[in-house]
């Protein structure tokens, strides 16, 4: 959405209408104020089982050969207790410990302290210091791009170690991953703890800040829009990038490395699932720009949320075909393997064609071509939280005039074919696509919920020009 400020008019400067602007623009735009019953239900949920289910699938992997049923047979039919899972589970060790500080310490320096030369040497990259887009409150953050640098300098030091260093086992990860687990959940606990204390206390921007009185909300969803430590040092957009996303090539070499140790080589699924989610990871560090004016910077409040899952979720959950493979190494057919790499790519192409017609749209102000013509949009209008009123252009041509969110129906075939690499025998590689159907899912409702919110009438003119979500003529 390409945005631009207009000036007050004196009667935009009348007090008591811009009261009025601001109030309902606090009400609309951003997260909820008011708590319902099923968003608090939800919310309980997530706080209590979404730990539990990461332990769970671990635990299935690590005894009981990746097998999500077994654990509960025995348990039901008292082959075993809970006692004895747990007291089988590996313990949290100074090893592990050492090893993750040392992990997120390295990611800090790399994102605070080294800024971006990659642009300076890189055609078409976007980094060094760029805007986000504009808060609820009016205002506009500057950040520091360096994530791709960030990659590079790590994946440089991980082979360079493999290959000639020898400081220590490419297989580190995987050898301490459930360890590494308890400190991974102590990090997303610290920090969003810490980041609702931030919010009451002494937070970034005041005027960005949400309370709904709510305790549980509010830890889960965040308080703070953008909470800061210094200039530069931003937890949402930190969390996000790093250290879990950089970690996630890392995990799944680690994992090509055990299978490489335990058999002696490295099936074609193993390098599929390195090769697809390598250009996933990638993708998103090259466009870290772009991820600016998405949804979890533009409209996301720092909380458990982002805070936990960005620690826990994301690197335990979204690696499970790569843990897979290590305890059922699977070697497809080539005509298999070659469908499921087309499948991918053509995933691929459309979550980032899909991506950069909004992108250029946005850019240009619609002054480009898309499909080789003038793109068509419904100009739009919305109140920031300081009262000023500016103005969005919501595009209607190309993919985005086959549906609103066809960006994320590119993100479903790449994360089926994630899953297909791993073979039929277990449905625990298949726990990514039906997470990301719900999320996408659940994201798309969420966002045109906010967007009606915010747009009002001219959303739906914006809905009966575009009238799917996903799936053009079905849903």
């Amino acid at each position: 959405m390409a945005a631009h400020q207009e000036k007050k008019t004196s009667e935009e400067r009348n007090h008591k209408g811009t009261q009025k602007d601001t109030q309902t623009s606090q009400v609309q735009w951003g997260r909820a104020w008011e708590v319902d019953w099923f968003s608090l239900a939800s919310i309980l949920f997530l706080l209590m089982f979404a730990p539990l289910i990461v332990y769970y699938f671990i635990m299935a992997c690590d005894q009981y050969q990746c097998s999500l049923t077994e654990p509960l047979i025995d348990l039901l039919t008292g082959n075993k207790h809970l006692a004895d899972i747990w007291n089988s589970t590996p313990t949290l060790t100074y090893r592990a410990a050492a090893i993750y500080t040392l992990w997120v310490a390295f990611q800090v320096v790399l994102y605070v302290f080294i800024p971006d030369f990659c642009h300076k040497f890189l055609p078409g990259y976007v980094g060094g210091v760029q805007e986000g887009a504009v808060t609820p409150a009016g205002v506009v953050n500057k950040y520091e791009i360096n994530g791709l640098q960030a990659w590079l300098i790590t994946h440089v030091l991980w082979f360079a170690n493999a290959y000639y260093f020898h400081w220590f086992s490419p297989t580190i990860i995987f050898d301490n991953w459930i360890p590494l687990l308890w400190c991974a959940n102590i990090l997303g606990y610290a920090v969003s703890t810490f980041a609702m204390i931030k919010g009451y206390f002494f937070p970034t921007n005041a005027k960005d800040c949400k309370f709904t009185g709510n305790f549980f909300y509010d830890y889960m969803m965040g308080i703070e829009f953008n909470p800061r430590v210094g200039k530069w040092f931003d937890f949402k957009l930190f969390f996000n990038g790093r250290p879990g996303i950089v970690a996630w090539t890392l995990i799944n070499l680690s994992y090509a490395a055990k299978q490489q140790e335990l058999y002696g080589q490295v099936t074609n699924s193993m390098i599929l699932v390195n090769v697809l989610q390598g250009i996933y990871v990638l993708d998103f560090f090259w466009n870290e720009a772009w991820y600016l004016k998405t949804i979890d910077i533009c409209h996301d409040h720092f909380g458990w949320y982002l805070g936990w899952g960005d620690c826990v979720w994301l690197p335990y959950l979204y690696t499970l075909q790569g843990l897979y493979l290590v305890y059922h190494p699977v070697q497809l057919c080539t005509a298999n393997a070659t469908g499921i790499l087309i499948l991918g790519l053509i995933g691929y192409y459309i979550f980032r064609t899909t991506n950069h017609q909004k992108d250029l749209f946005r850019r240009t102000d619609g002054n480009c071509k898309i499909w080789g013509k003038k793109p068509e949009y419904i100009e739009c209008s919305y109140m920031s939280g300081d009262g000023t009123k500016y103005y969005s252009k919501l595009m209607t041509s190309g993919f985005w005039g086959w549906a609103r969110h066809f960006n994320y129906t590119g993100d479903l075939m790449g994360s089926l074919a994630y899953c297909l690499t791993c073979g039929f025998e277990h449905i625990l590689p298949y726990f990514y696509i039906v997470y990301m159907t719900i999320l996408l899912t659940h994201r798309c409702i969420r966002d045109e919920h906010r967007c009606f919110s915010k747009y009002g009438k001219d959303w739906k003119y914006y809905t009966s020009a575009v009238p799917y979500r996903l799936i053009p003529g079905v849903f």
